[in-house]
Order: C-alpha cells, then structure tokens, then sequence
C-alpha cells in the first residue's frame, strides 16, 4: 500500500463524515438495547445498502458495525445488562464501579477504551492485512480449543472467590451448551421434544435471561440500584468526573493497546468473536496484574481489558472476509452478501482491482472512532443519570426492551419463554452465591471447543496427540501455561521480597 493511496482514502472516508455520523448513532443505540446486533440491523437495512453504490453501502456498514462494539458497554456499566455478548465481562467491574457512583468513570473508561483499542487495532489492521490473514488461514481445530481454553479459564478466576460455587456454575454452563443435536451424528440431546433447541441454546435469549431479567428481579427488592454511598456521589457529579474517567485512561494507555491487540488477534481467526476475545482479555489482564484480587470489586482495568478487547475484534473478524473470503464473523457473513450482490470479488483480486475498497474498511473504521470519541464522551454525565432512576420505573421498562430483544433474532416466542426461564434460574443464582458469568461463559464457548475438539479427533482418528503436533498449537500450549503459574510465581516472589 502506497502513501498516495492511503491518503486517498482516508481523505475519502473522511468526506462521509455525515454518513459515519448517522450509522455510529443508529449503532450506538442499537449496541445498548441487548438482543439487537449489527448484523440484525444491517439485515434489516439490506435494501438500503443494496441500493446505493458499494462504497456507501460499506462506509455504513463498517461504521454501524463499530459502534454497536460500543454501545453495548453503555447498559453493561449501568445496569449489568450487557448489550452484547462482547459485554458480559464488562459487567463484572462496570457495575460495581456504577453501584458506587462511579458510573460516569466508568462510562469514560469504557469509550475511551473502545475508542483508543479501536483506532489502534484498525491502524496495526491496515499495515499488516496479509500477515494477520495468513495467521488467520493457518489457526485450524487444534488451535481454536486452545485459544478458547484461554477463556474457559476465566471460570477459575471467578471461582477464586468461592471454588466450589465458581465450577458448579461453570460446569453448569457447559452442560447447558451441550443441549442441542451433537456434532457428529446429530442426535438430539437434553431437547426435550424442543425443536426449537435443536441448534442448540441461543446465546441472546441466555444471555438476556441471565443478565436482565435476573438483574430486574433483584431490584424489584431495592428502591435505588446504587448503595447510599454511591447515590450521595451520584448526585454531586459535574464534568470533574469525566475528565477524571479521561485521565484514568490516559494513564493505563498501555493496558487498553495490548488487550485490544489481543481482540484483534483472536477476531482475525474465522468463527471466534467477541465474546471469545473479551474473556481471554479480562482473564489475561487479570493474571497479570499488580492486584488480581481487586478484580470484580470495580476497578478501571476490568472495564479496559473486554471493551478494548471486543472493539479489536472490528478490524481483525473483517481481515479473513477481504483477504481469503471467509467471514469471520455474523456481521462479516451480512456484508459478504452485499459484496456479493454487487459483484465485488474478495481476497487477492480485491487488492488488485480495488484496493481502495479493501483498506477503505480500516480508515472509515479511524474515522468513526474519532468522531464517536467526540460525541459521545460529554454524554456520559447524563447517561450515568440513568442510574438514580427508581427500580419502580426501570424494571418494567428493563423486562420489556429485553424480551423484545431475546425475540429478534429467531422471531420465536420460544424465546422469551427462555429467556425468562434463564431469568429465573440467574436470580436463583444471584441469591445463592453463584455467579452468572461463569454460566454464560460455559453455554458460550461449551459448544465451540466442543465442536472444535470433536473435529480435531475426527482428522486424526481418534489420536489426542494431535493437540502437541502443531507450531502454532504449542506455542499456544505454552502461553496458556504461563498465564496460569505465572501470577503464582509472581505472588510468591513479591512475598519474598516483602
């Protein structure tokens, strides 16, 4: 790529300003109301983007595409409601930071977070499409497991606090995940004459059941979600807070460039996502930092880690879909489609052709960033005001979005059905002790390394040694052992020392 053509089109995305602006709002909006993702609303613009030339259509795309990443920390932080599953591990320190008045913060922490892992991982996305896409070509079964072992571990994190707890809810969730027909014979199992569970759990109506309906019926019991200490702070927040949430930021740069590198990384590899790179995120910044027991009590780098993570996961899922032609992601799926449709041809002869069309993707994805980190950044003080509304009020309005929500993908009132049933057993949860995400974490990734481990079998014939025969898989292997004895080892040498 030459100087004059990257000029070219970054001064071409930047001339659509207008059209980035329209998408990152209607993205934004749709991001913080769980259920709704961009690839719904992109299905549901198709004739729009059908209708105008392809470099409109995918400037929308792209910019809609972004900005959902971002809004679904928006109910994550205040309500413990993730508005995608890129979010769920956002909740874990956005909401404690929120129920102590932190809300504010912690929204700036979380935009300026996806905005800076965003424009880094879109910058590093343009210099280096075709290596990130050989990586991509390269990762097969083997690796996948272990990439995704990396965050089933989060389970132990959580487990920290209450082991027996923290693995029953997580071998809770992989039991979960494994309901649906198997991936070799396609027997039904754990259906229950359902045919409606015979692709298995769907992730929006469980993550919407575990997450906001459970939340709802804990606040029933309160009449404020925020502790007094933290209704008192709420009350007496002015622009001094956002510009603390800005320095907060600013001071753990570094934190937000390496865990957005790595949603980057695992979003390159074809049928991971965000959800994957968020937990891997908040589980690697957890083992390595200075204070792991602070995790989950409302810390700055717990809110960092997953939204740096999943804006990553941007630019690396549409790496795969422009260079070999495998989308590498729902989203990436949609506007495969509409390539298609105008007869765009994707990998080589897309760089040749068009190769202002291919990087145009990474620079509409720099400019939208820039112009969602000014438009929504003075936002904050008023979006954190959502917090000081009485449950009375909120619960019903809660139940409503969220039930909508859990039927729009399938438009199956089964749905809501189960999302109220995942309600209930996230509330019985919450009352026990048992922590929702470590059941989430397992009905997600349970049938992924499943479906990943089965095939790796397959290919070998039965052979558990092809685990280790692989370069990129023992490099892995390695990783994943130094993130689990390295805070152990870290731990002791600090004792030592003190």
């Amino acid at each position: 790529m030459t100087f004059e053509l990257l000029t070219d089109v970054l001064f071409l995305s930047a001339s659509q300003w207008w059209l980035i602006l329209l998408a990152t709002t209607i993205g934004i909006i749709v991001g913080a109301v769980p259920g709704f993702g961009a690839h719904n609303t992109i299905i549901i613009l198709l004739p729009f983007t059908l209708a105008v030339d392809i470099h409109i259509g995918l400037t929308f795309m792209v910019a809609l595409y972004v900005a959902t990443h971002m809004g679904g920390g928006i109910p994550a932080i205040l309500l413990n409601i993730p508005g995608t599953g890129g979010a769920a591990a956002t909740t874990l320190d956005g909401f404690p930071m929120s129920k102590k008045g932190q809300g504010q913060q912690a929204l700036v922490l979380s935009f300026m977070a996806s905005t800076i892992g965003g424009l880094v991982t879109a910058i590093a996305a343009l210099f280096t499409l075709p290596y990130l896409a050989r990586i991509a070509y390269s990762l097969h079964s083997v690796e996948m497991v272990i990439i995704m072992l990396f965050g089933i571990t989060l389970i132990a994190v959580i487990a920290a606090k209450d082991t027996l707890k923290g693995l029953i809810a997580g071998f809770l969730g992989l039991l979960i995940g494994a309901i649906g027909t198997d991936h070799i014979y396609s027997t039904p199992r754990g259906t229950f004459g359902f045919l409606e569970l015979y692709d298995g759990i769907p992730i929006v109506p469980a993550l919407i059941g575990l997450f906001a309906i459970s939340e709802a019926l804990v606040m029933i019991e309160t009449e404020s979600m925020l502790t007094e200490g933290g209704r008192a702070r709420m009350l007496k927040a002015t622009w001094a807070e956002t510009w603390e949430g800005v320095r907060m930021s600013i001071a753990r740069l570094w934190h937000i460039v390496w865990t957005g590198m790595i949603g980057l990384f695992i979003g390159a590899v074809p049928g991971a996502g965000a959800s994957i790179a968020s937990f891997v995120a908040y589980q690697q910044s957890r083992m390595y930092s200075k204070t792991p027991e602070l995790y989950g009590t409302g810390i700055p780098e717990g809110v960092i880690a997953p939204e740096s993570a999943n804006n990553g996961v941007g630019s690396g899922s549409l790496i795969p879909l422009l260079v070999i032609g495998i989308p590498g992601g729902s989203t990436a799926a949609v506007m495969m489609v509409v390539l298609h449709y105008h007869g765009v041809p994707l990998g080589q002869r897309l760089f040749v052709e068009d190769p202002g069309l291919a990087y145009g993707v990474f620079t509409t994805m720099i400019v939208s960033y820039i112009i969602m980190l000014f438009t929504i950044i003075p936002l904050t003080r008023y979006l954190s005001r959502v917090t000081l509304i009485s449950t009375m009020y909120l619960v019903p309005v809660i139940v409503c979005f969220t039930l909508v929500g859990a039927f729009a993908p399938r438009a199956y009132l089964f749905d809501m059905g189960l999302a109220m049933a995942f309600g209930i057993l996230g509330f019985i949860a919450r009352k026990t002790g048992y922590h929702v995400v470590g059941i989430l974490i397992g009905v997600i990734l349970g049938p992924m390394i499943e479906q990943y481990f089965l095939r790796a079998l397959r290919l070998s014939d039965g052979d558990l040694t092809v685990f280790f025969t692989s370069t990129i898989g023992n490099f892995l292997w390695a990783l994943l052992a130094i993130s689990l004895l390295a805070p152990f080892f870290i731990g002791r040498f600090r004792k030592a020392k003190a």
